[in-house]
């Protein structure tokens, strides 16, 4: 690089690293050694008046010129409360791009989307890039707000090594944008390219079009409406709404053979939906927002956007054999009433279907016993975004919306087998991880 760079690598060890390299050893015993990434903060905190650039980053995380002058270039766009972050990227054996932090329940957040200057920028829930950069006043201004030079800890989500690269972002008075009109200029190379290998994120072509989508958004003119709140107050964001799932076998087995429209309502990026259409149904969708659909919608899926009140709304006078309510109905306040709002627009002897997590009071008790960290805070839905579900709880939103229960089942976990043997019958809360439940109206 042509500037002047000072390197200092953080070891719990004494290693050989050339004379150009600064080494700081840390005594990490009776520590756990995954707290060894908050030892950089005191270090760029006590040289907060000698750089231009405070930069972070895990040993396997290339940061490049062309980043460091994007950063430069497009952070004066920004309000002072706003900070640019990267994004990380992998390569598969043919060059292809993969990106390993697009998963689960993170993703774009289509009402983040400003203009600022001449460029757009936007919200990516997944906050960790195992990097960060911060100019000389961002650096005071994390260090003054008393959430930069703190004690190692795993916040919420994040692991401890996660938490010492997201504090910044997290802590420090802070919003984290992504410039998604200069994409490519915020990206980092994890350079194992390991999560590649076993499928884990999402690949290039998928992230490129919700960035199309995210860019098209912000140049309609319309706020964008997402279906509801789709990630946990738990720690670990436990039992969030995927915007990833696979198409389930069980799930669309249950479908009557009878049914030629369905509406599925929370659909994310629509495989399912998809399955569906190739499979002869005429399909509508409600999908969590307008970014994340597009799978579904190239393969001939109807979309209508907004919350579940704007879109029952504009389905009046439409009629459906059944209606799919997938991972998305524990989120909501209150369950049957969102069942009894779709009532209206499901034909007569229609059915309707839930995939919910398994979630009872005996479950949440066996995780904490265990220490499970995420379910010491278990309370009522004000306080974790999530319901309690059981039979009982589902029979009971099903009555409330006018429907009769066909059949509710319990789908074993994937970790089901290891744990079953003589005690079966008493650890069948652990065995099985949700429900399938089926209803018609009474």
């Amino acid at each position: 690089m042509p500037f002047d760079v000072d390197i200092v690598v953080l070891s719990n060890l004494h290693k050989e690293l050339g004379g150009d390299v600064e080494l700081v050893v840390v005594d990490l015993q009776g520590k756990d050694p995954w707290t060894l990434p908050f030892a950089h903060k005191e270090i760029l905190a006590k040289r907060l008046d000698d750089y231009d650039l405070f930069i972070y980053s895990e040993d396997d995380t290339l940061i490049t010129e062309r980043n460091l002058r994007a950063f430069l270039e497009v952070s004066g766009a920004l309000r002072k409360d706003e900070i640019l972050g990267f994004m990380r990227f992998e390569q598969g054996q043919a060059g292809e791009f993969h990106f390993p932090d697009v998963h689960g329940y993170f993703h774009w957040d289509p009402e983040s989307v400003r203009s600022r200057g001449n460029y757009k920028f936007a919200f990516f829930t997944n906050e960790h890039s195992a990097c960060y950069v911060l100019s000389q006043e961002q650096l005071r201004r994390a260090i003054d707000s008393g959430g930069f030079l703190v004690r190692p800890h795993r916040d919420g989500i994040y692991l401890l090594s996660e938490s010492a690269a997201t504090d910044p972002y997290t802590q420090c008075g802070f919003t984290k944008l992504i410039c998604i009109s200069r994409f490519e200029d915020f990206l980092v190379h994890h350079i194992p390219n390991k999560y590649v290998e076993v499928g884990f994120g999402v690949n290039g072509r998928e992230v490129r079009r919700q960035l199309q989508t995210l860019l098209e958004v912000s140049n309609n003119g319309h706020a964008p409406r997402s279906l509801c709140e789709t990630q946990t107050k738990l720690k670990s964001a436990t039992y969030s709404k995927s915007y990833y799932e696979p198409v389930r076998p069980e799930l669309v087995s249950s479908i009557p053979e009878d049914v030629r429209t369905l509406l599925s309502v929370g659909c994310e990026w629509g495989a399912t939906e998809a399955a569906l259409v190739e499979r002869g149904l005429s399909v509508v969708a409600v999908p969590l927002d307008p970014v994340i659909p597009g799978g579904a919608q190239a393969a001939g899926v109807e979309m209508v956007y907004g919350d579940f009140h704007s879109v029952r709304e504009q389905l009046s006078g439409r009629f459906f054999d059944c209606i799919l309510f997938s991972n998305i109905i524990h989120l909501v306040p209150d369950p049957g009433s969102i069942l009894s709002l779709f009532q209206g627009v499901l034909s007569d002897q229609g059915t309707t279907i839930l995939l919910v997590p398994k979630i009872s009071p005996l479950l949440v008790y066996w995780r904490k016993i265990r220490r499970n960290k995420c379910f010491w805070d278990f309370g009522g839905y004000e306080t974790t975004g999530v319901q309690l579900t059981s039979r009982r709880s589902i029979r009971r939103w099903f009555r409330k919306a006018g429907m009769e229960p066909e059949r509710i089942i319990e789908i074993r976990s994937p970790q089901a087998p290891a744990l079953d043997g003589p005690m079966r019958g008493l650890t069948n809360n652990i065995l099985f991880s949700e429900f399938l439940a089926v209803a018609r109206r009474a």
